[in-house]
């Protein structure tokens, strides 16, 4: 997982789609949630962070140094039921095979435009601060992974 370019996130993204067909799947002792939940919560979170790293200013992008974001990034771990989910990232209450489809296409679509991106281009995280173009891919990796770990324990036990 230390490769910090954008085409990285396409193993992360094929394994969310491979569990649309579990989606309904849950096991509350692990997580309130469905499998749909962490499917569609990690995309948005991809789409959604894709896109305003797209359309930052890189000449405004000023790095300050993050306790945590070092801490975290480096060790490579988010800990579970420590953060909650922005309401912007939230799925909806139903979540359809179909939604998750497009936003599975939109997340090959906006990995495939990272590619391009300016190295300073950045996103804030409320958490982490300023993010550049590579600790942003390091964040969504980080981020995805959490969440597939939720789905294989619920799915495994």
């Amino acid at each position: 997982m230390q490769k910090r370019h954008p085409e990285s996130l396409i193993p992360f993204v094929k394994e969310l789609e491979s569990y649309i067909p579990v989606k309904d799947k849950r096991n509350t002792k692990v997580s309130t949630s469905d499998v749909a939940w962490q499917i569609d919560h990690s995309l948005k979170v991809i789409n959604l962070v894709s896109d305003t790293l797209l359309k930052s200013n890189p000449e405004e992008h000023k790095s300050k140094f993050n306790k945590w974001r070092l801490l975290l990034f480096t060790i490579g771990y988010f800990p579970r039921g420590k953060v909650k989910a922005p309401k912007f990232v939230r799925p909806p209450e139903t979540i359809t095979i179909e939604d998750l489809n497009i936003q599975i296409q939109l997340a090959y679509q906006h990995i495939e435009t990272l590619k391009s991106a300016h190295k300073y281009a950045h996103f804030k995280h409320f958490i982490f601060g300023l993010l550049h173009k590579k600790r942003t891919v390091r964040f969504l990796q980080l981020h995805t992974n959490h969440h597939l770990k939720i789905i294989r324990d619920i799915i495994s036990k």
